[in-house]
């Protein structure tokens, strides 16, 4: 909560707050023109102080005089899109992010304890934390942000330090908020900052989109942990150019349907497997070519909410599947005598190549962080290329837990 005592200097809040993150023209700065221009790959060298800047040890418990020459706490500052630069003179205890891809990039920098909100739990997948010795998060101690809608009164209840979301993802993606909504939370609560990266498909998202590894650089200058950051940043390199060194030729890997479907699937909301969208991009490591491609078929998208019915999935016929859908912890063997019998037993989805030889998978997370990403690039080896990758696992989950909760790479 904030702090009620009197005080002459401004606190910690008021410095986040007010110390650039709506300098420049608004909580907006920088949605037209200069580096708000879009790219199509996010690249480009990152903007902001550098993560890793010391800040200065707490002076809590020291006397009046030692007070008076103490070394005042070294700010910092992070510039992302679309909102611009947030400085901080400390890094935020207690962060409110609004997709789950946001949280696992907490998690895995080991600030999973700052995390505050989740816009719905059900969109959180959380099993492969279960192989991370030590790792955890308390999904139910959450604040699900969306109830029927985005009410302010969370984010007042909440008073974290900082809104890890997209101003974006209350405006355009879900329409709940306006700007003066935006501004009145961002002064009187904490800044927001943040870019909503999952797909790439929304009309209104005109200002420049980061990668995964892009976002989750930010992430790690919020939070002061560059050196976890580049451990995990190199784990990864390493899972990728191991995987990709032992995969068949192009010609000889199946193509892929990325649908959304129901427990008991009757019809499919298409995601395109192409494209740059962070969710997918574990398929594009394994060179997965999507199967909607010369189709006609489009993505979802917040203007594009269409759906497919079996037939035209039949007309496309994909070599393969990935079916995504909402309920979380699903285990394979769940799936497969659910969703994937249901399928096999219809009388038009059991005439699927993909349905009929076995290629059908669960689609995973929508918002999916480094962590996932991790996990998925091995899920997705082993189940489209069994006799190369079998059972093995790719990367070392003891390795990778002590990253996380120690700050260690050995």
């Amino acid at each position: 909560m904030a702090d009620e005592t009197e005080r002459e200097a401004p606190t910690r809040r008021e410095y986040v707050k007010y110390g650039g993150a709506i300098v420049g023209g608004g909580l907006f700065a920088g949605c037209s023109g200069g580096e708000s221009t879009p790219t199509d790959d996010g690249g480009g060298e990152p903007t902001g102080t550098p993560a890793g800047t010391p800040t200065a040890p707490s002076n809590e418990g020291s006397t009046e005089s030692d007070a008076a020459t103490a070394t005042p706490a070294r700010s910092y500052s992070v510039t992302m899109e679309p909102v611009g630069t947030v400085e901080f003179d400390e890094v935020p205890k207690s962060i409110a992010p609004f997709t789950a891809d946001y949280i696992d990039m907490l998690v895995a920098l080991g600030h999973g304890d700052a995390v505050e909100s989740i816009w719905y739990r059900g969109r959180y997948k959380t099993i492969h934390y279960e192989e991370l010795p030590g790792v955890s998060v308390d999904v139910e101690g959450l604040t699900q942000l969306w109830n029927d809608g985005v009410s302010k009164e969370p984010f007042y209840e909440m008073d974290a330090d900082l809104h890890l979301i997209d101003p974006h993802a209350l405006t355009d993606w879900f329409g709940v908020w306006d700007e003066s909504d935006l501004t009145e939370v961002g002064d009187n609560v904490a800044p927001f900052l943040g870019n909503v990266i999952f797909r790439r498909t929304d009309d209104w998202h005109d200002y420049r989109y980061y990668t995964l590894y892009d976002a989750f650089e930010k992430v790690a200058e919020v939070v002061q942990e560059r050196e976890r950051f580049e451990a995990i940043r190199s784990m990864h390199d390493e899972l990728v150019a191991t995987v990709q060194s032992r995969l068949p030729a192009p010609d000889d890997r199946p193509n892929a349907a990325l649908v959304f479907a129901g427990e008991q699937p009757e019809e499919f909301t298409p995601y395109r497997l192409s494209g740059n969208g962070a969710n997918k991009e574990h398929f594009r490591t394994l060179g997965l070519a999507d199967a909607f491609a010369g189709t006609g078929v489009d993505g979802l998208s917040t203007t594009d909410t269409g759906t497919i019915d079996y037939e035209t999935l039949l007309e496309v016929d994909p070599d393969s599947l990935l079916l995504r859908y909402h309920r979380r912890g699903k285990s394979r063997e769940e799936f497969e005598t659910s969703v994937l019998e249901y399928m096999r037993d219809h009388p038009v989805g059991s005439k699927l190549t993909a349905v009929q030889e076995g290629r059908v998978f669960r689609g995973g997370p929508i918002y999916s962080g480094p962590l996932h990403n991790l996990f998925m690039v091995e899920r997705y080896a082993q189940g489209y290329f069994p006799e190369e990758f079998g059972e093995d696992e790719l990367f070392d989950r003891d390795r990778l837990a002590r990253i996380v909760t120690e700050g260690v790479d050995a």
